[in-house]
């Protein structure tokens, strides 16, 4: 609902720093989207301190989970109920959604372009796990404390640094290649300004998620262990889908491109796993009128199509 919307943005209120972001105008057909549902908090305080799995050792792939036999997804009918809800809120969207443990999958615009803002961040930081595991090094504590700060907290200046650290633009763009990303672009210096696809951020997920990802279990834990402890005032997004007991680890971006005419981006990618279902699901909007508008869009959009998902 709209007051969850309202309710995360006072949350987040002007005590975060924020990156200027360039203009940059993202192409692509898209999906006008609206209000969020559930309410989910992931935990915070002791459990922020020390990181929080987030799933990240529950059993993936159809093989793995031993779950009962479902009818198979209706997409058309699913599509259909997404775009119906689109048509009444302003601004676009779109979504990927995979359950890991079923095969199912959707997507609506999933290969729309949209500014990345914050969501880059966890590009970054599994790009540069990337690079270190590849010259056999591990990340240094001051890596590790930016890196907590990136993730947890959505510090910008820690993540200035570590996107300098990962050899910016090219340094990024090399590793995005190696986990197939097509449709990110990586954007000099300004990494909120890159711009990005539902398809590849679940492509990004899979990377995390999956044992066969060129990330070893070790890097791949550390990141969902921070997306899984970012403090309480940013665990708003797609944990919106997440039903009581399941596991989020989440990670969410926003910024105002308005003085460009674009009004607001705000996106959401994260995991949601419980015992039937391990759900990776980004959700990406552009042109919301404020803040709260697209906050309510993400939400609603990812408890739509997850919650069709589960059946």
């Amino acid at each position: 609902m709209a007051a969850r919307g309202a309710a995360a943005v006072a949350r987040i209120g002007g005590s975060m720093r924020r990156q200027l972001i360039m203009p940059v105008v993202a192409a692509g057909a898209a999906l006008t989207a609206g209000a969020g549902l559930t309410v989910w908090v992931v935990s915070d305080g002791p459990e922020r301190e020390k990181g929080v799995q987030a799933g990240a050792t529950a059993p993936l792939g159809r093989a793995a989970g031993a779950v009962a036999a479902r009818p198979p997804l209706d997409t058309a009918a699913l599509r259909r109920s997404v775009r119906a809800y689109a048509a009444t809120r302003p601004g676009e969207a779109g979504v990927m959604a995979t359950d890991l443990r079923t095969g199912r999958a959707f997507g609506e615009n999933e290969s729309g372009r949209f500014v990345s803002a914050s969501i880059m961040k966890v590009d970054i930081l599994t790009g540069l796990l990337m690079q270190r595991q590849q010259r056999r090094r591990s990340l240094s504590a001051r890596e590790r404390d930016l890196a907590g700060q990136m993730i947890r907290e959505s510090d910008n200046n820690a993540a200035d640094a570590l996107y300098a650290m990962s050899g910016d633009r090219s340094g990024i763009g090399r590793s995005n290649k190696l986990i197939g990303l097509t449709q990110t672009t990586p954007f000099r210096s300004s990494w909120g300004s890159s711009l990005t696809s539902p398809a590849d951020q679940v492509r990004l997920l899979t990377t995390l998620a999956s044992p066969g990802s060129p990330l070893g279990a070790a890097g791949r834990g550390y990141v969902l262990g921070l997306m899984g402890s970012v403090i309480r005032e940013q665990a708003w997004g797609v944990s919106a889908a997440a039903r009581p007991g399941e596991r989020v680890a989440l990670k969410n971006g926003w910024t105002p491109v308005h003085e460009q005419g674009h009004g607001w981006s705000v996106n959401s990618i994260g995991r949601i796993t419980g015992p039937d279902h391990d759900f990776l699901v980004a959700v990406c909007s552009r042109e919301n009128p404020t803040m709260e508008s697209g906050v309510d869009t993400v939400e609603h959009v990812a408890d739509l199509v997850v919650s069709a998902m589960r059946r």
